[in-house]
């Protein structure tokens, strides 16, 4: 039961903020979207989620189309930045109003994580902080019944231990409890070891979409005397270089040519995300930058 953008587009007051996006996220995986503030993360969160309509494609879930469609919205769940609930409602009531929508609400595991994270129930969500708010509207992720969980910068406003608290549960929920879970956020480096499966928007479009031990195996920094890295990378996919002193970096996303023997003054490394992600989406002002 998978869900599948098809030819999905979107324009905003004639601007174009997706371009014919086709992604699939399978069932009892954890994917991480990433991409730059303004890339259309949310935008394509909230067409999945039915908040917003595409301008052109569609969203379907196991073959049926999402759009006004409360059987399958039923199995999505969206958090995001944006607050729906009533500023004088207390959290312990929006639990219960939470479990009418869905049903089978684990309000057991709610308590303990609201007890973990030192939300305090009676509090009454206007009086929550930014951080706690983004405790609260995780918990809730955390606890409905559903098939696909969708996270919009889920971090916002937590603090170093609350972030590792969160990361924690997830992995434990995950495991207990197998669901779909996508992950869009900045924080690259802390959900490198979470994900299973990227997808990186740039440019209107997903410019990567793989599994993660796969995307970094062909993900590579050769660096060297300018000279010699220069020589080896000619003719390669190179998305990005650094300059410090004398040694010059290329980074290079795709396949090395095996016939081209590597000068010993040459180092050839794989790349973690992060990098690869800065280097993917770095635009040419920026990469210019670097190289001045």
């Amino acid at each position: 039961m998978s869900i599948q953008v098809q030819g999905v587009d979107q324009v905003f007051h004639g601007q174009t903020v997706l371009d014919n996006l086709n992604l699939t996220f399978e069932p009892n995986k954890i994917y991480g979207l990433l991409g730059r503030n303004g890339a259309g993360k949310s935008t394509l969160l909230n067409i999945i989620s039915n908040r917003i309509p595409a301008t052109h494609g569609t969203v379907t879930l196991d073959g049926e189309t999402v759009r006004d469609n409360d059987a399958a919205l039923g199995k999505i769940y969206l958090m995001s930045e944006v607050n729906l609930y009533p500023e004088r409602a207390r959290i312990k009531q929006l639990f219960k109003t939470t479990q009418l929508f869905y049903g089978d609400f684990d309000t057991t595991y709610a308590t303990k994580l609201a007890q973990a994270f030192g939300l305090d129930v009676n509090a009454r969500f206007s009086k929550l902080s930014t951080g706690y708010r983004t405790i609260f509207k995780l918990i809730v992720a955390l606890c409905v019944p559903v098939d696909y969980v969708f996270l919009d910068e889920p971090v916002l406003g937590l603090d170093a231990n609350h972030r590792e608290l969160f990361y924690q549960e997830l992995i434990e929920t995950y495991s207990n409890n197998p669901r779909t879970f996508v992950i869009s956020t900045h924080l690259i480096e802390e959900i490198a070891n979470l994900i299973e499966h990227v997808f990186v928007l740039d440019d209107h479009h997903i410019v990567v979409n793989g599994e993660v031990p796969d995307i970094l195996a062909k993900s590579y920094a050769i660096s060297g005397p300018q000279t010699d890295v220069e020589t080896y990378t000619s003719g390669l996919n190179i998305i990005g270089q650094d300059h410090l002193g004398g040694i010059t970096a290329h980074y290079v996303y795709g396949p090395l040519d095996d016939n081209r023997p590597i000068p010993d003054t040459v180092k050839v490394e794989h790349l973690d995300l992060q990098k690869l992600f800065v280097s993917l989406t770095n635009t040419k002002e920026e990469a210019a930058a670097h190289v001045n």
